[in-house]
């Protein structure tokens, strides 16, 4: 029994540190405000070692593999699963909404945003898997062209043979380095989730009390029993009993980081790392994470539904019949699986709500203002559903007996004794 309480202790310290700053910032309001920089100052440190370590660990594990052909495979069946895993996602966030209608009784005033601007989708394309100058790879907010590069190393690095091993194993140990540093890091998380999460309930209290108290009520317990139903049953499906242990011995520590960060990206390192305690193959977790930080977002899906229904409630709109939830699981497939790797594409996602089901433009800061309060959960099951998914891919790719064939690490204490 002890031994197992010490391997959840540092997750039970998480959520404790994430409690106590909730209650602080309810307590003390927008004065918690004050302790914000500690929050900022972890999450900093987290976004300062994204970049690298997306870069390290999908080249190493590209530069690594057997053949392109190990590559080809991963990415299908990735794809296949982050696909069926939004849609799962966006009908259980339908049936939600028509069990509790969204939007009725609520007075919120209409704003017509300003400096809208319209980008063609070639422009988007482009801007998305491409970037004019080298310099600019090294900002996350080119993340896919980031990973478009590192696949490119990868594959240049294991086509080169003999003389390409020397700077494949430079990539392999700056991936183990990069693993390290964020170990180092996760010792300060305690104090900077605490102070982050003060912040943000003591900033969002007022509109959690208001006209959006629907949307919080409602997406909240769909998105906690999503991820605690969900996830088990996906990571049953991957591993059996021993996946389902495994998952939940390691997931806690990305589910607080990214709940308290609101940051798929700034969860990717300690995502990572507990994919690797889990035993998913290495070449997997590094192409299945950081592409997963970027292409897929159950949480994304979900809070897309509740958007067009929140929205559908607000204009009195008829909220029924096979068309119109047919098209809103299209455009959050769109919004968690495709847009959200485009930047600005959660912007772009609620444009596509907006022209297609004809609404005004007013209705366009409703949409966005949900966004915000629901981001919390939301980020946690994107961020913790990539883990998953990579358990998925392990299964299809290895086998039923793949959790048997790797050698499991313990996972991280993060001892807070020096």
């Amino acid at each position: 029994m002890g031994k197992k309480l010490k391997a959840y202790r540092f997750p039970l310290i998480l959520l404790s540190s994430i409690i106590i700053g909730s209650i602080i910032g309810l307590i003390f309001g927008e004065k918690a405000g004050v302790i914000r920089p500690l929050g900022d100052l972890f999450i900093n440190l987290l976004f300062m070692v994204v970049v690298p370590l997306v870069f390290f660990s999908i080249s190493s594990a590209v530069a690594n593999m057997d053949s392109m052909r190990r590559l080809g495979k991963i990415m299908g069946s990735m794809i296949t699963i982050f696909v069926i895993t939004g849609i799962i996602a966006s009908v259980t966030m339908v049936v939600a909404t028509i069990i509790f209608p969204m939007g009725s009784g609520v007075d919120i005033s209409l704003e017509t945003p300003e400096n809208v601007e319209t980008v063609t989708l070639s422009e988007q394309i482009v801007s998305t898997f491409t970037v004019p100058d080298f310099v600019n790879l090294f900002s996350r907010q080119h993340m896919l062209a980031l990973i478009v590069f590192s696949v490119l190393i990868g594959i240049a690095t294991g086509l080169t043979g003999e003389v390409g091993k020397p700077f494949a194993r430079f990539l392999e140990s700056g991936s183990e380095i990069f693993m390290k540093v964020i170990q180092l890091i996760m010792y300060y998380a305690p104090i900077g989730l605490g102070a982050y999460f003060a912040a943000l309930i003591g900033d969002m209290g007022a509109e959690l009390i208001g006209d959006y108290a629907q949307a919080f009520l409602l997406y909240y317990p769909v998105a906690i029993l999503y991820f605690a139903i969900g996830f088990t049953l996906y990571a049953f499906i991957a591993g059996g009993k021993k996946g389902v242990t495994r998952f939940w011995k390691n997931i806690l520590t990305p589910a607080a980081t990214a709940l308290g960060t609101g940051s798929s990206f700034a969860t990717l390192p300690v995502n990572l790392q507990a994919a690797k305690n889990i035993g998913v193959p290495k070449d997997i977790r590094e192409t299945v994470l950081p592409l997963g930080a970027t292409i897929h977002m159950d949480g994304s899906c979900l809070s897309a539904i509740l958007k067009i229904a929140f929205v559908f409630g607000v204009f009195n709109m008829d909220y029924s019949g096979i068309d119109t939830f047919l098209t809103a699981i299209g455009i959050a497939l769109l919004s968690g699986v495709v847009m959200s790797g485009i930047p600005g594409g959660g912007f772009i996602g609620e444009m596509v709500i907006v022209t297609l089901y004809g609404l005004p433009i007013q209705a366009l800061p409703i949409i966005s203002a949900i966004g915000v309060v629901v981001d919390p959960p939301a980020t946690m099951v994107n961020a913790t559903g990539d883990t998953v998914a990579s358990m998925l891919v392990s299964r299809q790719l290895e086998g039923k007996d793949w959790m048997d064939q790797v050698n499991v690490e313990e996972p991280q204490q993060h001892s807070l004794t020096v």
